[in-house]
């Protein structure tokens, strides 16, 4: 789809990666950007519309789809980590937290819009992943189930969403220069650079973006057992 005139909703917009995007679709010339957040007063972007969204919340996801039905692209960005492994005292209620926002959110979200971009023409739905949807990250590995999970769900909503005429993107990235990646001596992408990707490729018509070296050389592992394999983390 083109970004030019169309209208997009994007999720966790407002910090960090979805920052970027709601800037970089502006730049690019959308008509609309509708910028969800727990709480809109945090959202210091102008030319955009602010609009409380906490995508485990039925109650705002309804009253989301009520006033964003113009929408024709959903940027399924928001995403949390609670830095847990698999064995100690927090993992399950990492996990718990990890699953309801980073897999459930975003199916709620494209289930609740699905009919909306089907009546604008079918659209497209971008959903931020990671190259922990393939391999399992040290001190991060509840999230990692969670993203590969949600690299599961994608695959899923687009065979189910191929009929309306929607367009599915899968985004994978390694490390990005965020927030939630403050803490870590790693090599970090910016996010103005995995945002310029994503939106290249979903106007190309792709189907999966793989947005910095980390995710193009994990895929390419993945026939050499790579995700069997306890990756470095420093």
């Amino acid at each position: 789809m083109k970004i030019q005139d169309s209208v997009a909703l994007v999720t966790g917009a407002n910090r960090g990666l979805g920052l970027a995007f709601a800037r970089a679709l502006i730049a690019h010339g959308a008509r609309k950007v509708y910028v969800g957040a727990r709480d809109p007063s945090t959202v210091n972007l102008a030319g955009v519309e602010p609009i409380r969204l906490d995508v485990t919340n039925p109650v705002d996801l309804a009253a989301a789809v009520e006033r964003a039905g113009d929408v024709q692209l959903l940027v399924n960005n928001a995403g949390i980590s609670r830095s847990a492994d698999l064995l100690g005292p927090d993992a399950i209620d990492g996990a718990r937290a990890e699953f309801e926002t980073n897999v459930l959110g975003p199916l709620a979200v494209s289930q609740a819009f699905a009919p909306v971009l089907a009546r604008n023409g079918g659209g497209a739905i971008l959903n931020v992943l990671s190259a922990a949807s393939w391999i399992t990250l040290p001190r991060a590995r509840t999230y990692s189930a969670s993203k590969a999970a949600a690299w599961s769900l994608t695959n899923g909503l687009r065979a189910e969403l191929r009929k309306q005429g929607t367009q599915v993107v899968a985004l994978h990235v390694g490390f990005i220069d965020t927030d939630m990646t403050s803490g870590l001596t790693v090599a970090k992408s910016r996010p103005e650079d995995v945002v310029e990707a994503a939106l290249a490729g979903l106007e190309a018509g792709e189907l999966e973006v793989l947005a910095d070296g980390t995710s193009r050389q994990v895929k390419q592992a993945l026939s050499l057992g790579v995700y069997l394999r306890d990756p470095e983390l420093r």
